[in-house]
């Protein structure tokens, strides 16, 4: 006859519980693409480096295609955002002389933010969105690891 014991695996089950909350992954907003800005930004997605600047690759919540995640605290990627204010004539926030640079054939919108960076693509047929915490001065050089993501799968054009 055997006994058994349950409270045995609590131990074991709280470490595994305690481990999960320790690593959990940003919450990063879900942008929604739609038609071909979809296509794109799947197809990005497919194609993302499994590092970026020396960081590795996570997993953000909620998983979605349109998203990507490197390092922690986290430079965070979202494909199919809404055009920039910055780039919308007749908001309250455009700047015709919007700051601006190509990086590997690729240009980039960039703005700076309170911790950072955000660089947001220019000129292609999907706004790929791209936050990068002020730790990882100089912000710009982890658009050297996707620029050729970004240039075989999202088109140019808009």
């Amino acid at each position: 006859m055997s006994v058994r014991r349950p409270y045995l695996a609590l131990p074991s089950l709280l470490t595994v519980l305690f481990a999960a909350a320790g690593c959990a992954s940003p919450d990063v907003a879900v942008p929604s693409p739609q038609g071909g800005a979809a296509r794109h930004c799947r197809a990005l997605h497919k194609e993302l480096p499994k590092t970026v600047d020396g960081l590795r690759r996570g997993t953000a919540e909620p998983v979605s295609d349109f998203t990507a995640i490197w390092g922690d605290p986290a430079v965070t990627l979202r494909c199919g955002v809404a055009k920039p204010d910055v780039l919308t004539y007749g908001s309250e926030h455009y700047n015709p002389r919007a700051d601006a640079a190509e990086v590997d054939g690729v240009q980039w919108l960039f703005e700076k933010q309170d911790d950072g960076y955000r660089f947001t693509t220019v000129l292609r047929k999907a706004y790929v969105e791209v936050t990068v915490p002020g730790k990882y001065a100089p912000e710009v050089n982890v658009l050297t690891d996707l620029a050729g993501a970004v240039k075989r799968t999202v088109p140019t054009g808009v």
